[in-house]
């Protein structure tokens, strides 16, 4: 890939992306296998103004030897210094990017349930960070074509045509192949206009269905509102969470959701691939779940907490997208979600609420916002999938049909 090319879409990333605030500091997750495009990221941020740019770096294999080889009170434990770190954070508000670009199955051979057990027992402690940070600071998730995931899309290709052919399907459906930061103010301004049309209509439920057996209902909150494409933080400053992006999403009431959903797409999860499941809903809550792949790793994700085992977000893909016409399966929930209507179980999005700035989090658990230490998306689009909203006096408006907006 030219590195002219590249340049620009770390551009992209620093600007349109995080939005990088002039003194603001910069920390950058990413895998051992990035550092060239590392060092243009780093040094776009601090064309844009950052004070300091910070890289995390990380390595799959690490965490298989640890989760093999560590006892799990070791992993247990949160060590002063990672504490020390999150309160840090939580003063400075950096803006945060994480380059996506691990091997889909990177951590096949890890011990998940040890892994889980110390998500578990690390979160009550990051949780007061999380909340007192939530909506003030910029965050992105943008990806780099690494080796491993790229002969996991393109199997028959070798290494290097693979990494070409993958650098190309993230630069086309991210909208960065030719002119990025002009493409992603266009995209803003359509998928802020779709998010207009439906906060108009006064939706109280979305009801799903499709041949495969998908047929459930969702039940919206009241004060909650679409968003898509570029967010802004407390602050009023104007970030895109997500490149590339084209899902318009909310955040539905916690524990209202009635009936079953089919997968489309394998969901990647903790390093591991989970195949052909679908879930069932009663009471608003995971009742059952079935999975051809990767079962036990699916029911451990839903025992992770109670919320865990509810909805906290209902995403609207058409179809017609670039990511889905490219014909191309990521293995990649951050494509993978952007080529489908998705769901996702877990955490809940405080800034769907209108005027969220006024609450506080005891006030989003009251309201129905979702709480819970996962956020994970699950896809079910597909070529007749339709969405039917449903208005509090009963009207019901076709929102999608046959896999794409109705309107």
């Amino acid at each position: 890939m030219k590195t002219s090319t590249l340049r620009e879409y770390a551009k992209l990333i620093a600007v349109k992306g995080v939005n990088v605030q002039k003194g603001q500091e910069v920390w950058i997750t990413a895998q051992l296998d990035q550092p060239k495009f590392v060092e243009m990221l780093v040094k776009e941020c601090y064309a844009a103004g950052a004070k300091r740019v910070s890289v995390d770096w990380q390595h799959d294999p690490l965490t298989v030897l640890h989760s093999k080889y560590m006892t799990q009170s070791a992993m247990n434990e949160l060590p002063n210094w990672q504490v020390e770190k999150m309160k840090y954070q939580a003063e400075i508000l950096p803006a945060r990017i994480y380059l996506d670009s691990e091997d889909p199955d990177g951590l096949k051979y890890a011990k998940q349930d040890k892994i889980a057990q110390e998500k578990i027992a690390k979160y009550p402690i990051r949780k007061p960070y999380i909340d007192s940070m939530d909506n003030k600071y910029q965050w992105c998730i943008a990806a780099v074509a690494g080796k491993e995931w790229a002969k996991k899309v393109f199997p028959n290709e070798r290494v290097s045509s693979a990494v070409e052919k993958l650098w190309e399907a993230i630069l086309y459906t991210s909208r960065a192949d030719s002119t990025p930061i002009q493409n992603w103010e266009r995209h803003n301004k359509d998928l802020h206009s779709k998010c207009d049309r439906l906060n108009s209509l006064g939706l109280k439920y979305l009801e799903y269905k499709s041949s495969n057996g998908t047929d459930l209902r969702v039940e919206l909150l009241e004060n909650a509102q679409f968003l898509a494409g570029s967010e802004k933080t407390l602050q009023g400053v104007e970030f895109n969470p997500n490149i590339p992006s084209e899902e318009v999403f909310t955040t539905p009431k916690a524990g209202a959701a009635e009936g079953v959903v089919y997968s489309t797409k394998p969901l990647s999860y903790q390093g591991a691939l989970i195949e052909n499941f679908h879930i069932e809903f009663k009471n608003g809550k995971v009742a059952k779940v079935y999975a051809e792949k990767n079962q036990q790793l699916l029911q451990q994700m839903i025992s992770m907490d109670e919320g865990a085992k509810m909805l906290g977000e209902c995403a609207l893909v058409p179809q017609n997208s670039p990511i889905n016409n490219s014909g191309i399966l990521f293995y990649n929930t951050l494509f993978d979600e952007n080529a489908s209507c998705h769901l996702a179980l877990g955490r809940g999005f405080s800034n769907c609420i209108k005027d969220y700035g006024k609450y506080t989090q005891k006030d989003f658990d009251e309201m129905g916002v979702n709480n819970s230490m996962i956020h994970v998306d699950f896809m079910l689009g597909c070529d007749d999938l339709d969405i039917v909203g449903i208005t509090k006096s009963g009207k019901r408006i076709q929102i999608f049909r046959n896999g794409n907006w109705a309107f």
